[in-house]
């Protein structure tokens, strides 16, 4: 069986939390027969098939980006090709651009779409869109949603019920590196002894404003891994605060990233929008038993992080309460390693990959006409 997915970026021109899933879902449902391939654009100057381990990912010339979405002219025949090979097309919501591929190049194979995210920020261009999405949304076949929460306070999934499944995020442990003790002992060197850490493409919704805010005069250091468009404007607040307690490490290979993840004291999400509809970064802290830090958005980052169990869920854009929950996981060792203990077991029950992977694998054979046939 043959799966497409259709995403505006994907390794390893970006590290995000929505690639993960993406790769997570390939790479989990890779032993239950599915043969994955990734369509997405890219500014790279070779645009040739990258073969990776989960899938091969396929790229189009990104030609130009309005309010984050990215076109391109050339997508329209790359992505034709690949429906060609598929058996399923299977879409990452939102990226309004995959709509009108979706309908211009005229999709007849069996559909489906993991919700991620309302649109929340643009809303004067989402007036404009909420037709094209609407009919896009009512052109799948099943729509995903991630979690219970974010389906229970998401107006747009309410009105398609009748095609809704619920399948959580899940990653497997067995999909990241393991990094050997020496190299774990280099990379600690480069960084604090004590830390939080942040991971994450680095976006408006993200909330690293409020973090750093947050962490002013604090006896801790807060490790911010990742690249991104509030980027440069991170590291002037940075200045202008006067901060000496936070790393901007950029983009790390994975090696180095589970390193850091394995060392530090919590992971801290500060998410302030509904746009951040789970927080990957978030399984990934719970898979290696640290404790949790996120807002509560009524979104998935709820499901993940359950307050004063797994870790600390605080109101979103509050400095103040942020810097509480920080203070607490510092002063409190104890309480952080029973909420790490906590948060590792809720990840092995609720979010592994495998159970991911089986979930996908089934809906997929519900679609696919040879097996529905057979």
């Amino acid at each position: 069986m043959r799966v497409l997915h259709v995403y505006r970026t994907y390794f390893p021109d970006t590290q995000g939390g929505l690639e993960e899933v993406v790769r997570q879902i390939c790479s989990n449902s890779k032993p239950l027969g599915v043969e994955s391939r990734v369509f997405s654009l890219s500014t790279a100057q070779d645009l040739g098939p990258i073969k990776r381990d989960e899938a091969e990912v396929f790229r189009a010339k990104l030609t130009l980006e309005v309010a984050s979405c990215g076109m391109s002219i050339s997508a329209f025949s790359v992505f034709s090709k690949l429906v060609k090979w598929a058996d399923i097309v299977h879409y990452h919501f939102p990226w309004p651009f995959a709509d009108m591929l979706h309908f211009l190049c005229k999709v007849k194979k069996p559909t489906l779409l993991t919700y991620h995210s309302d649109i929340v920020r643009q809303r004067f261009l989402n007036v404009i869109y909420t037709p094209l999405m609407r009919q896009f949304l009512g052109s799948v076949d099943k729509i995903i949603c991630t979690s219970p929460n974010y389906f229970a306070t998401s107006e747009i999934l309410l009105e398609f019920e009748d095609k809704i499944n619920i399948i959580p995020i899940g990653i497997n442990e067995s999909t990241y590196p393991v990094p050997e003790p020496s190299y774990m002992q280099a990379v600690q060197q480069k960084y604090d002894q004590e830390f939080f850490m942040f991971v994450g493409v680095l976006r408006y919704y993200k909330g690293l404003h409020i973090l750093l805010e947050a962490i002013q005069n604090a006896p801790f250091s807060v490790v911010i891994v990742g690249s991104g468009p509030t980027e440069a404007a991170l590291k002037q607040q940075a200045d202008d605060l006067g901060l000496t307690n936070v790393i901007f490490t950029g983009y790390l290979p994975d090696a180095d990233k589970i390193s850091l993840l394995k060392l530090c004291r919590g992971v801290v999400f500060p998410s302030y929008m509904r746009t951040e509809a789970f927080g990957v970064t978030l399984l990934e802290g719970a898979m290696y038993g640290k404790p949790l830090i996120s807002t509560e958005v009524g979104s998935g980052t709820s499901h993940v992080n359950i307050d004063g169990q797994t870790g600390i869920v605080v109101p979103p854009g509050s400095h103040k309460a942020l810097r509480a929950a920080l203070d607490i996981l510092w002063h409190q060792p104890e309480t952080a390693a029973r909420m790490g203990r906590n948060a590792r077991a809720r990840y092995e029950t609720l979010f592994n990959g495998t159970l991911m992977g089986g979930r996908y694998t089934s809906l997929y054979e519900t679609l696919h006409p040879q097996r529905a046939a057979g």
